[in-house]
């Protein structure tokens, strides 16, 4: 079994590579954007030749994809909650884990936004995996505004998610224009706050008919 170690070996290495690449192309792309990224620029930052680059991806639009991929994994903990956290609770922590998601790792949404915004005559994989990943936070928000309200209607729920996630837009282009004189995670407090007393409205409209 001594080929077994080597193996092992070389995929570390690998998998040590590609993190590397994915460092080096976040930083890059949340600099220069998209379309100033480029495969020449990240084997520079990286220090691995091009070949390396693309023996993990297959192109530059690859690569970005994989960079919104990782991001938004950093994400998916906001809405792993437990169970036994009361609907007003889960949703307020939602609204601030989401703050500090964005703080820790923006380039999910300051790609994703850039790569929404553009139309080109062919859509982008990395335009595609932002909108896609989208819809994931998208259904886990339906998930908590459910169990917020369950006398809502689905298109109520639909409506409550599509303003959560249009809110976190907005909040998020004020901190990028604002910088450190925005407290995203007081803004998002408030945000989760006004989504919660809609919701009791919407409830209480419901009950009335």
């Amino acid at each position: 079994m001594p080929d077994q170690p080597k193996r092992r070996q070389r995929r570390a290495d690998g998998e040590l590579s590609r993190t590397r690449i994915l460092d080096a192309a976040t930083e890059i792309a949340a600099e220069r954007g998209y379309e100033g990224t480029s495969i020449g620029a990240v084997s520079a930052k990286c220090g691995l030749p091009a070949s390396s680059i693309y023996w993990h991806f297959k192109d530059k639009d690859d690569l970005i994809a994989a960079v919104i991929e990782r991001s938004f994994g950093n994400w998916l903990t906001v809405w792993q909650l437990p169970d036994d956290v009361i609907a007003r609770d889960r949703l307020m922590e939602v609204a601030t884990g989401t703050a500090k998601a964005v703080l820790d790792s923006p380039d999910f949404l300051r790609l994703g936004l850039m790569l929404a915004l553009e139309r080109r005559p062919v859509e982008p994989k990395a335009r595609a995996m932002f909108v896609q990943v989208r819809q994931r936070a998208f259904e886990a928000l339906q998930t908590s505004i459910r169990d917020l309200g369950p006398a809502l209607t689905e298109d109520q729920v639909s409506q409550l998610a599509t303003y959560a996630l249009a809110g976190a837009d907005g909040l998020f282009i004020a901190k990028e224009i604002g910088g450190d004189t925005v407290d995203l995670v007081a803004l998002f407090a408030l945000h989760g706050q006004a989504l919660y007393d809609t919701a009791l409205r919407m409830i209480a409209e419901n009950e009335q008919r």
